[in-house]
């Protein structure tokens, strides 16, 4: 009978070989006759190294960013009245932060060359007492002009030869777009220009909604509009802040020269240039003033308009007539 036995304890000794290389950890399982029901229910119920395995999840890498700088009342104030000083568009000072004073902060931004946040932050806190008024685009310009710079996406008004307000603008944004059919690319050309038709309160055109337009260049325009980013984001108008629209369109008449530098930056990789070169402009460079009787300055299909002069809430639709 032992003879008969060794192909079957032989056969067991290779099975348990077999499951200790299947597990684990090898040494858990003994290849040997006495052992083989033990050492099977061990490999199969025993559980991988702790260094292995867990029940949680790790604790992910912190990637989030540090929490906002908490500022108080007196420091809002303090950016308020130094912003004011040098020309930008805060209000009345008021301690408050709110979507004025944070575009005010972003034509600081835009100017100074700093990143575009909008926020009260240690680099603005740094730029901002050292900083001065910006000087005119267009030296030698009509006292009374709109100059939009369109690398730094800024517009400044001048006038009577005094600047009247900083804003932060979004210009074309250079990708094409289409309508009913017909496409273009959505660029704001630099060059000397004036304010034609201007409309009060909304006009609704092919493209979205105008507030407070006034159109320089055909069917393009200075306007309000619920979303002014950082960057060049129109079909080729000029956007301002809902609140300076209506200030800008009682501020600049028909007949005010409108001045565009620059060529504008796409969206991605938004660069600061420095101060634009001198560029001399005159009466004599502008085209002439618009004949009050005509109205010439945008296609007919753009003329809907309505009466509202309220902007609806959360309206992100761009808003531009095509060129």
């Amino acid at each position: 009978m032992a003879f008969g036995r060794r192909p079957f304890i032989s056969a067991l000794v290779a099975l348990g070989a077999l499951l200790a290389a299947c597990s684990s950890d090898g040494s858990d399982v003994q290849a040997s006759t006495g052992k083989t029901s033990t050492s099977v229910a061990r490999a199969t119920t025993s559980s991988a190294p702790s260094s292995t395995v867990t029940s949680t999840a790790p604790a992910p890498a912190t990637t989030e960013a540090p929490a906002a700088e908490v500022v108080s009342s007196a420091d809002v104030r303090a950016v308020q009245e130094r912003l004011a000083e040098l020309g930008y568009d805060v209000g009345t000072p008021d301690g408050q932060f709110g979507g004025r004073t944070s575009y005010a902060i972003m034509a600081f931004q835009k100017i100074e060359g700093l990143s575009r946040t909008g926020d009260i932050d240690a680099e603005l806190k740094a730029a901002l007492p050292g900083a001065s008024t910006p000087g005119p685009m267009v030296p030698g310009g009509p006292s009374t002009r709109v100059e939009i710079d369109l690398n730094r996406q800024v517009l400044i008004l001048w006038t009577g030869g005094s600047l009247t307000r900083i804003l932060p603008i979004s210009s074309g944004n250079g990708e094409e777009y289409c309508v009913d059919g017909e496409c273009d690319i959505a660029v704001t050309p630099p060059g000397s220009f004036r304010i034609g038709r201007k409309a009060e309160g909304l006009e609704v055109a092919p493209l979205g909604e105008l507030w407070w337009p006034m159109y320089f260049n055909r069917g393009i325009a200075i306007h309000g509009s619920p979303s002014v980013p950082p960057f060049p984001a129109s079909h080729g108008c000029i956007r301002v802040p809902m609140y300076a629209a209506p200030l800008l369109y009682d501020e600049v008449g028909p007949g005010t020269a409108v001045i565009l530098v620059g060529r504008g930056p796409g969206p991605e990789g938004v660069e600061v240039p420095p101060e634009p070169e001198p560029n001399p402009v005159s009466d004599s460079t502008l085209p002439p003033e618009p004949d009050p009787t005509t109205t010439t300055t945008e296609p007919a299909e753009d003329t809907t308009s309505s009466s509202s002069t309220t902007p609806p809430d959360g309206s992100t639709e761009d808003e531009e007539t095509p060129k």
